[in-house]
């Protein structure tokens, strides 16, 4: 029986400064030109061809190698998205305040005093306070303090009202502000949903040598916290055999969850996604990549996520249908801007995945 000359990188050998580079550049979901400038630098070099769709996906190409028999190899379309959660500007008022307008899912209570870039018009960046419209907090009754919505925030330049209106405009795009750090055997950041996806991609395309028994279409994707867009019609178009995302998945293993609260936890592996609001994912597809974590000691474990979804839903239901799941990253306090991954879950997507496409998506290759 083959073996699969696939060696993935340990959990400590990861390059985090690539992980905090993808982390850094600003990007929400129709505006993720930075972060499609390096992918196309990190990507380039890994494919035999790269070229960017009319939507703005990032897809290259690494050619399988030739079949014994002269049969066309199978196709697996692997997709992370380059966009993060993040805002419009919607009004700026006589005072230079900025109003938002939400790209993506936010829970409103974990914004205020958060601090947040204004990437104005002109070229300009500007650090701005999130706050709460009203009466400072500590001149409230407790029967006064409310919920906070979205419409209730406002950001502050701590600039004049003039120079607010000459730089920043409406529909400027917001990004939140927190830089990766390593905190234990974590990280910790601001967009690790999805640029950990992105990185997973990269370092897999890295540590595989050569062609592989599969062509693999490796997708950056536009706007998928609004709809999956990008994958839609990158899927579309490029009609593969298999699809897979990878993406995040929120790890609820914190104090006030237990039992089936909990789907998944920080530190035990790579999850397989069983199913989410828009995806049920192909059974036997997961039980290939169940089999090939099993044989090489993977550690890895099942999601079902209540409410969300990914890439896979997309691309699974494009054309005529392909098997398609996602490869998904136990992540602690999703779409906040302290987003904690642990890097052993991230070493153990990483070696799934290498493992499953220089398998040629057999699960005997790996028993």
């Amino acid at each position: 029986m083959a073996t699969s000359p696939f060696v993935a990188p340990a959990a400590a050998d990861l390059p985090i400064d690539l992980l905090r580079r993808l982390c850094a550049a600003p990007g929400i979901a129709g505006r993720e030109d930075a972060v499609r400038a390096l992918l196309l630098a990190e990507l380039t070099p890994l494919v035999d061809e790269i070229n960017v769709d009319a939507l703005g996906n990032v897809i290259g190409v690494r050619y399988a190698a030739p079949t014994a028999d002269g049969t066309p190899p199978r196709r697996v379309m692997i997709a992370a998205h380059m966009d993060e959660i993040g805002f419009i500007v919607r009004h700026i008022d006589a005072h230079g305040f900025l109003r938002l307008h939400p790209v993506g899912g936010f829970d409103p209570n974990r914004l205020p005093a958060q601090r947040v870039l204004v990437h104005g018009h002109a070229g300009g960046v500007f650090p701005g306070a999130i706050s709460v419209a009203g009466r400072p907090i500590h001149l409230l009754t407790p029967a006064e303090v409310q919920p906070v919505t979205i419409p209730d925030l406002f950001v502050d330049l701590g600039l004049p009202p003039d120079e607010v209106h000459a730089q920043v405009e409406v529909g400027d795009m917001v990004t939140l502000e927190r830089d990766l750090i390593e905190i234990g055997a974590n990280v910790m950041s601001h967009a690790l949903d999805d640029r950990v996806g992105l990185f997973i991609l990269l370092e897999t395309l890295r540590a595989l040598d050569g062609p592989q028994p599969v062509e693999i279409i490796a997708v950056a994707t536009v706007q998928e916290e609004v709809g999956t867009r990008g994958a839609q019609t990158a899927a579309w178009a490029l009609n593969p055999d298999v699809a897979i995302a990878v993406d995040i998945t929120p790890a609820a293993d914190t104090p006030g969850a237990s039992g089936p609260d909990i789907a998944v936890y920080l530190n035990r592996g790579i999850a397989l996604k069983l199913m989410d609001t828009g995806l049920i994912a192909d059974h036997a597809l997961n039980q290939q990549l169940r089999a090939i974590a099993e044989a090489r000691d993977i550690p890895w474990q099942w999601d079902i996520l209540g409410r969300g979804g990914s890439d896979a839903a997309a691309m699974q239901r494009t054309r005529a249908g392909r098997p398609a799941t996602t490869l998904s990253l136990p992540v602690r306090y999703a779409h906040t801007v302290n987003e904690l991954a642990s890097r052993s879950d991230i070493a153990a997507a990483i070696a799934l995945l290498g493992h499953y496409l220089s398998g040629g998506d057999d699960p005997t290759v790996a028993t």
